[in-house]
């Protein structure tokens, strides 16, 4: 009953799944904090650019930002991201992808972070002559990353979910490889439930430990 799955990379499969969700999480991370301080700071201009990326980015389906990277940037406009090979330009944009769109997220998630913090220990730290940037970086970021953690798990478990619209360019992670065996074999209760469990794996123990972290980090009020 199982003996073709021997035939098929599923490790593999999901090794590459996880490589996307970790790249893409951490690019989203930084992107998305940069976003967060663009909508509260005091530049009108930075704070317009913030709002509007957060509102285009998370109107578009992730499925139409994948394919323009490939289609718009790869194969229109030659940008490759310096791989050598079209599936490793295919894995880097669809990174690009994901970043683009889970940073919008990201962004939200730390601006309810943001708001929680008390206005005046700002005004305080401003008082002292701490800069806008100073302000941010040594008060406001350390505690709305603290309030913030269920929001960003979240936003970890749906960005790990979504690495398998990168099977729409061709990158080989584990959706992909779930579409060819079914394509393949006559196993298709079988061969979802092993992808089903697998995804379970991923995103069970996130949320758990992450969950965990949260208590334990957050800011008592």
């Amino acid at each position: 009953m199982f003996d073709f799955l021997s035939d098929y990379d599923i490790l593999g499969a999901f090794w590459t799944t996880v490589q996307l969700a970790l790249l893409s999480a951490v690019g989203s991370l930084i992107w998305g904090t940069l976003l967060a301080a663009m909508r509260v700071g005091p530049v009108p201009l930075m704070r317009g650019f913030g709002t509007a990326y957060v509102n285009l980015v998370r109107n578009i389906p992730l499925t139409v930002i994948i394919l323009f990277t490939s289609l718009g940037l790869y194969q229109a406009l030659g940008i490759n991201l310096g791989a050598d090979r079209s599936d490793t330009a295919n894995f880097r944009l669809a990174v690009l992808g994901l970043i683009v769109y889970t940073s919008a997220f990201v962004c939200e998630a730390l601006r309810s972070g943001i708001n929680t913090v008390p206005v005046g220990q700002a005004e305080a730290a401003r008082a002292i002559g701490l800069s806008f940037s100073q302000v941010l970086r040594l008060v406001v970021l350390p505690q709305a990353f603290r309030s913030a953690v269920g929001p960003l798990t979240n936003v970890l478990i749906a960005l790990t979910k979504n690495t398998t619209v990168a099977a729409a360019i061709g990158v080989a992670e584990a959706a992909l490889l779930m579409k060819e065996m079914i394509e393949n074999e006559a196993q298709l209760l079988l061969i979802s439930a092993i992808f089903a469990f697998g995804f379970v794996c991923l995103t069970l123990p996130t949320g758990l430990i992450l969950g965990w972290v949260g208590k334990k980090v957050a800011v008592k009020r």
